[in-house]
């Protein structure tokens, strides 16, 4: 049996990073040993909120949370909450938990728990801008560090905020080129040509209140405003849920297909803001510093997140993701 992977989650969530959350919160393979925030999806406080909210549905207060970057390094900061809700979890208005609080300094947290235990891994599921103000201050904290992966960018797919950066890489340019260009181990970057496949529907949605009526309430919640916003804007019936895909990455490596690369990503603040340039043919002849995932096992994803987050079980599962993902038995 492999080794539990101990993991800091950096985070802006955000209802898909909550989501991401439930996961690894539910995943024996990884223990979770602190959770930092930074504003994208919704302004870093209010994602501590959140953060602390998924926490206490899940029971594990005991986790701690730490507010970083309130703004991007250098561009103004945009937030997302057009997408996620004023509140960044679709306006379901949770109360808010009162047992614990937040803590300041994500960036000490960060790189406190890398002196402690260098092997521990990293998940980025927001804007960059935390895990930059750590390597710029001290870079070689990061050289052992167990696994790097991000949801962010794109390689063949188009953009969610510009015809070519994803949200993520655009909120803070700057910070994503600090960390492809200055990040000691591999960036594992899960971006949108892969959680573009992975649509929460509203069958799916269905079937997850079926089999734990709780959970699934509060999914249904905490995504509906985010399934309206996906038909409005993008016309897919349900919603894209982009975090996740990185958590069972980061679980299972053999759940998507890709290859090394050199990436770098635009700084500039214009049209091509944010973009994620790929060096797929080796033009500038520079050292391979990332794994870019271009394929994804959609069942095998659903079959752990139903699993974990709604404890699914067989045979109904399977016979179930057969038909709810239109694929022959």
């Amino acid at each position: 049996m492999n080794a539990v992977r101990k993991v800091i989650i950096d985070c802006d969530p955000g209802i898909d990073d909550s989501l991401a959350l439930l996961l690894a919160l539910n995943s024996p393979e990884l223990e979770v040993v602190g959770i930092t925030t930074v504003s994208g999806n919704v302004p870093a406080n209010l994602g501590a909120q959140n953060a602390l909210k998924i926490l206490q549905l899940a029971g594990r207060l005991d986790i701690p949370v730490y507010v970083g970057a309130e703004k991007p390094l250098k561009v103004a900061y945009t937030s997302a909450q057009d997408t996620h809700g004023d509140d960044g979890l679709g306006n379901s208005q949770i109360p808010a938990v009162t047992e614990v609080q937040a803590h300041p300094n994500a960036v000490g947290f960060i790189l406190d728990t890398l002196a402690k235990d260098p092997t521990t891994s990293i998940l980025a599921l927001g804007p960059l801008t935390n895990i930059a103000q750590a390597l710029q201050q001290n870079q070689q904290a990061f050289a052992q560090v167990g696994r790097f992966v991000l949801m962010g960018g794109n390689y063949k797919s188009h953009g969610n905020c510009s015809p070519v950066a994803e949200y993520n890489f655009w909120c803070d340019p700057d910070a994503a080129q600090i960390v492809f260009d200055q990040m000691p181990v591999p960036v594992h970057m899960v971006g949108l040509d892969v959680t573009r496949k992975i649509v929460l529907t509203p069958s799916i949605l269905e079937y997850m209140k079926d089999v734990d009526a709780e959970m699934g309430a509060f999914i249904e919640k905490i995504t509906r405003f985010y399934f309206d916003f996906h038909w409005q804007y993008e016309r897919v019936i349900g919603c894209v849920i982009n975090d996740p895909l990185a958590v069972a990455y980061l679980i299972d490596p053999t759940i998507l297909e890709g290859f090394d690369a050199y990436t770098t990503v635009v700084a500039t603040d214009d049209v091509a803001r944010g973009e994620s340039m790929v060096d797929d043919h080796d033009f500038w002849h520079r050292e391979n510093n990332s794994f870019v995932a271009t394929d994804v096992d959609v069942m095998a994803f659903w079959r752990r997140f139903l699993t974990r987050v709604l404890k699914a079980t067989e045979p109904d599962l399977s016979t179930t993701l057969h038909q709810l993902l239109e694929v022959g038995a």
